[in-house]
């Protein structure tokens, strides 16, 4: 009962402090304190605060919030050893976690890209693209790449 009494004074002296806000032309700023003063009537009419304040002194409460807390740290404490383990165990057939697909092609070594991004003779594949990626050209050999 005190409870709801101090939140009713307490959501009363916000919308008090809103009004001499409103007063003063700032309007925004009035409506913005008016809201935050109706949360905390709000909360009572609810019956928020009854059993905010009923929880708080109940002993099977606190007793629940230890095995929730125990929980967290039981699969707090599986995931990181989980983690440090390299991942879950695969079921199937043991394939690594970086396996590559059936068909997949392998990684291309650094030299292999290096080729083929370079052309064969300097000469461009088509017609036309030579003249277009000229400045670039220009550009990269001018950063060493």
């Amino acid at each position: 009962m005190l409870a709801e009494t101090i939140f009713s004074a307490v959501s009363a002296a916000g919308l008090g402090i809103a009004a001499i806000t409103a007063y003063r032309k700032k309007y925004l700023s009035a409506a913005r304190i008016a809201g935050w003063s109706l949360v905390p009537l709000g909360l009572v009419m609810t019956g928020a605060v009854e059993w905010a304040f009923d929880t708080v002194f109940s002993p099977v409460a606190w007793a629940g919030f230890g095995v929730l807390g125990a929980a967290w740290l039981l699969l707090l404490t599986t995931r990181g050893v989980e983690r440090r383990r390299g991942g879950r165990k695969a079921t199937d057939g043991g394939a690594r976690p970086g396996a590559v697909a059936p068909g997949a092609s392998a990684p291309a070594s650094a030299s292999a890209r290096e080729a083929l991004t370079r052309p064969a003779s300097g000469t461009p594949a088509r017609g036309g693209d030579a003249e277009d990626f000229s400045d670039i050209e220009a550009i990269l050999k001018k950063h060493g790449i």
